[in-house]
């Protein structure tokens, strides 16, 4: 930041509590919705639906290459695609949506539903447990595990792994962070190493369609190859324990909600899409401005971090109606921003959206009810939302 004097509009890191976070941005959308913190070194947050929608779309004007997360990797490494700009994020995008086929997905759906009532089981017999902890952040590792083609055995380390990565991450642990990041560039090198000798259909395997993509007739650099593969390994683990975690307690705490979804299973997309509009994971991913900016009287200079803050736009009143509550036939809830816009849209919104839509089902398919119970844990800076949050549950049959 330069040494120029920007006011202190709002303190990021006052509340983790989620309400006490929505608050503070229907605030900042009132009162200063391009605000500016000195937290975390400074940078600036877009909290309307509209500015914060016109940069993620404006990539020329709001890159991605200076800082793409507040806070960021204490390290400064830089990993396409997320921290490359166009063109050069390109092809490992296109290396990667290939992989993502509704067809692909299709294929992929029985062996996570399998998953999830693996992962599930221990809680449901026991009777209570953890939902955000003892299952969002295993099942998603299984995910991954399924998507990228890696050993089964490693499920279970790459959920401790990346665990233990986030938590160190948000709080900017370098050592941790530096040590559990090299545990997963290992297992990005081997799977590199691997599909060099066997390489697998380019639409069926991330790591054989990045070996396989070209630019100019030329191979993508191999260290930007293992690069993607480590950010692949990881971005599925960051939000789902979160996103679950919310969407389990909601509907721990409504049960008419709960046992309408439960009668009509059909009705659990729509209500996957509100989950996510109320329940976006993160604060805001982060852009720069390549030229000096201005957005509604403020100036914005480059090198000044810019958070595009996904979770404050899709509850403004503006676009939403009561943005606030939960509703199911909202008629513009592809307006939602939870996965981004533009050419920076998360890649991997298919297979969240299948993950999400089995995991609940699955849930409900299994039990009678359940009940959210106790304190919650929120999430830190750069997410938002519950990261542990303990159910009760009753099982079909059980008679309680």
């Amino acid at each position: 930041m330069n040494a120029r004097h920007i006011p202190e509009d709002f303190d990021p890191v006052a509340t983790d509590d989620p309400d006490a976070v929505h608050a503070l941005y229907r605030d900042l959308r009132s009162r200063c919705p391009v605000a500016h913190t000195d937290a975390y070194g400074g940078f600036w947050a877009l909290t309307t639906h509209r500015e914060v929608r016109e940069a993620a779309l404006d990539d020329a004007r709001f890159i991605s290459s200076v800082k793409a997360v507040v806070p960021s990797d204490p390290r400064g490494l830089r990993r396409p695609p997320l921290n490359f700009d166009a063109p050069r994020h390109t092809p490992f995008r296109k290396a990667l949506d290939a992989t993502l086929s509704r067809r692909r997905l299709a294929g992929l759906e029985p062996a996570l539903r399998e998953h999830a009532a693996r992962v599930l089981t221990p809680m449901l017999e026991r009777g209570s447990g953890d939902i955000a902890q003892e299952f969002g952040a295993l099942y998603p590792a299984w995910v991954t595990t399924e998507w990228l083609n890696l050993d089964p055995e490693l499920a279970p380390d790459l959920a401790e792994t990346a665990a233990r990565w986030v938590r160190a991450w948000r709080s900017q642990d370098a050592e941790v962070v530096n040590a559990m990041s090299g545990r997963m560039y290992e297992m990005a090198r081997a799977l590199v190493a691997d599909r060099r000798e066997r390489p697998r259909p380019v639409e069926e395997d991330p790591a054989s369609s990045l070996l396989a993509q070209r630019v100019d007739g030329e191979p993508l650099d191999e260290e930007h190859i293992v690069g993607a593969l480590r950010q692949s390994l990881v971005v599925g683990m960051v939000a789902p324990p979160i996103v679950v975690g919310s969407i389990a307690t909601h509907l721990g705490t409504d049960q008419e909600l709960q046992q309408r979804l439960r009668a009509e299973p059909d009705l659990v997309p729509a209500a996957l899409e509100e989950f996510l509009r109320l329940y976006a994971p993160y604060r805001g991913f982060a852009r720069t401005v390549a030229e000096p900016t201005t957005v509604l009287d403020r100036e914005i200079l480059p090198g000044e971090p810019v958070t595009l803050t996904y979770a404050s736009a899709n509850r403004d009143a503006t676009v939403f109606d009561e943005p606030d509550e939960f509703r199911l036939d909202r008629p513009n809830i592809a307006d939602h921003l939870a996965f981004g816009r533009g050419r920076h849209r998360c890649p991997g919104a298919p297979m969240a959206r299948l993950m999400l839509r089995v995991a609940l089902e699955e849930l409900l398919a299994r039990t009678a009810s359940f009940t959210a119970v106790g304190s919650r844990e929120g999430a830190r800076m750069p997410e938002l939302g519950i990261v542990s949050s303990h159910l009760e549950f009753v099982l079909p049959g059980d008679g309680r």
